[in-house]
């Protein structure tokens, strides 16, 4: 007989039970950590769930194909999530999708019509003065409230930090920042009060629809209808609560640019505050270009310099004027995308020249964003419409439960197979089988909270489609071994000898499956990238079952006297498969020793 390598091999070979014990451990530890996210289906895709889905593709201006780059991407699905979630929709999905396209998936419940407008028009940035502000709702329990002679508020969203401060970008400031007042009036101040304040800022810098175009005096209908504005904006104001969701994404709604408006934005701190704007000064498309910079002159440290056109840095230093001769806050402009605040600097000289430095307590991260808010207030590239896919909740379940249904049907017809021909040996590979199935739930379960992975229909195709790669790891493994059996040798040493070309064979075969899917996943776009992360994973998964699972069970099956004595129903039946004789060993005759050659035989 020829026997199994010895050595460190064979002392591997022997101890099979710390291969089995180690994917135990590892199914153990993940289904463990499934259940303690909370997140113990996996994650439906739109398609399954129900919602709508739009494909936006990026159009480049004339000229501009390089504008179609990564951080225009990036920064056009930002906006775009800023849109759609301020329609309320906390499960909203944007995110980008090959080079050029972008796929907002929206779940059921939700208007499509009012998403599809929401996240395919340009998103609108404006300069507007700060008249008013203060903490709202709950945020402002227990804080004093900023008052016309109150001292610059520390608002500051994701993209800035407190203490903003506008400076001309290439001219000498003395950088002294304004005094910071405490006002009497408590955060709890009644609606009165606070409509009072609103009423005094209106009043100090009325808004231009109680003025005529060319500046005279408005006529008494006129003034009429500024009053009503005003009051009506006193009374939008004292009832904003900027700690409600639905209240911000209806705050200012529908103002126009020449509009006062009311608005939110959070500080520094996470805390909410509203504010009265006043007509907008300058138009976000007039910044021509912003980016952030690491000012090693100063203690500044990252700061946003911004340039404007020629139209803006008329209109820039024309309200960087008027806004630094007054008190703070009113020395404040806020820098208002899709009607929320998102910097509110203070101005403490013009800025004349076209262009103007933002700097406070930024990081490199938050400079960059708001860099890239400014540069692109406008979404920094034109969408088109490729597709917009509405599926009902219905439908949805239709595809899963026919989808379950073809996987159901696939795998009893590989289980009936392999029971047909294998026998015996299709409890090892139907085992395996389920301990890949198990793993890839799990894993997708797990993928759906970490990296925003979905199931859908193409994905359940792809789950499908690995179970035959996956049995055919093991049909490998399988018909190495009766080979071996075919040449005569018993099950313990054929199993063994059998393993390293059947390994060979099967790596082989997985990487070719997984190129596959790599190259799918990053050519496509949409659905078709589920298919293609699905087949990966479990090609994937299929090594892992096979090297850790697969071959250490069936080297502790050998070990039994129903498979290792060859029993007709084990499907190793030496008989059956047509074995030869048993090899042995034979000596090679030896040869005559050597000796002195007989005259006569010479």
């Amino acid at each position: 007989m020829v026997a199994p390598k010895k050595g460190k091999n064979a002392s591997a070979q022997s101890k099979p039970g710390r291969s089995l014990a180690l994917i135990l451990i590892a199914i153990v530890a993940l289904t463990a950590g499934m259940f303690a996210s909370g997140h113990k289906t996996p994650r439906l895709g739109i398609d399954l769930a129900g919602g709508t889905s739009i494909t936006l593709r990026a159009v480049p201006e004339a000229g501009q194909e390089s504008a179609i780059n990564k951080t225009n991407m990036d920064t056009a699905v930002e906006i775009m999530e800023r849109r759609v979630n301020g329609l309320g929709v906390s499960e909203a999905e944007v995110q980008t999708q090959g080079d050029r396209n972008i796929i907002v998936n929206i779940p059921k419940g939700m208007n499509s019509k009012e998403a599809r407008q929401q996240v395919g028009t340009t998103a609108k940035l404006y300069f507007r003065p700060v008249l008013a502000t203060e903490l709202s709702g709950a945020d402002a329990t227990g804080s004093p409230s900023p008052s016309a002679s109150g001292g610059a508020t520390d608002k500051a969203t994701d993209k800035a930090t407190d203490g903003d401060k506008a400076t001309g970008g290439d001219k000498a400031t003395d950088g002294s920042t304004p005094s910071s007042g405490t006002p009497s009036d408590p955060a709890s101040a009644s609606a009165t009060t606070q409509g009072r304040a609103a009423s005094d800022a209106l009043k100090a810098d009325p808004s231009p629809t109680a003025k005529s175009s060319d500046g005279a005096s408005p006529s008494p209908s006129a003034s009429a209808s500024g009053d009503d504005a005003n009051a009506k904006l006193q009374q939008q104001y004292a009832a904003l609560d900027c700690t409600d969701a639905n209240a911000r994404a209806e705050a200012g709604k529908g103002a126009k640019p020449a509009d006062s408006t009311v608005a939110c934005g959070q500080n520094a701190q996470g805390q909410w505050q509203k504010y009265i704007l006043g007509p907008a000064a300058v138009d976000g498309t007039e910044v021509d270009k912003a980016d952030a910079v690491y000012n090693t002159q100063t203690a500044a440290g990252w700061t946003v310099t911004m340039k404007f056109t020629d139209k803006g840095s008329k209109k820039f230093a024309d309200i960087t004027g008027q806004l630094a001769q007054k008190q703070s806050p009113q020395n404040q402009f806020a820098i208002v995308l899709d009607n929320e605040v998102v910097s509110d600097p203070y101005v403490s000289q013009e800025l004349t020249g076209g262009n103007a430095e933002i700097s406070g307590s930024f990081d490199q991260e938050e400079a960059q964003g708001l860099a890239n808010m400014l540069s692109y207030g406008a979404l920094p590239l034109t969408f088109k419409e490729d597709s917009v896919t509405t599926v009902t909740a219905a439908l949805g379940g239709e595809q899963l439960h026919a989808g379950l249904i073809a996987g159901a049907i696939g795998l009893a017809l590989v289980v009936l197979y392999l029971l047909f021909y294998y026998r015996g040996l299709s409890f090892i590979a139907v085992a395996s089988l389920g301990v890949s199935a198990g793993l890839t739930y799990v894993i997708m379960s797990l993928l759906g909270p970490t990296i925003g992975f979905a199931l859908n229909l193409p994905a359940v195709c792809g789950a499908i489609v690995a179970i035959g790669i996956t049995a055919d790891s093991f049909i490998v493994y399988f018909e190495r071994v009766r080979d071996e059996i075919r040449e005569g040798r018993t099950l313990r040493p054929a199993v063994e000898r059998a393993w390293p070309r059947a390994r060979r064979t099967i790596l082989v075969s997985d990487f070719v499956s997984f190129l596959a899917a790599a190259v799918l996943f990053i050519v496509t776009v949409g659905k078709v990238q589920g298919f293609a992360f699905t087949l990966g994973l479990t090609t994937l998964l299929d090594v892992v079952v096979v090297f850790l699972f697969t071959k250490p069970l069936l080297t502790l099956m050998a070990r039994r006297k129903f498979f290792a004595s060859g029993h007709k129903w084990s499907g190793l039946d030496p008989k059956a498969l047509g074995a030869k004789p048993p090899l042995r060993r034979t000596r090679r005759p030896s040869r005559p020793a050597a000796g002195p050659v007989d005259p006569k035989e010479a």
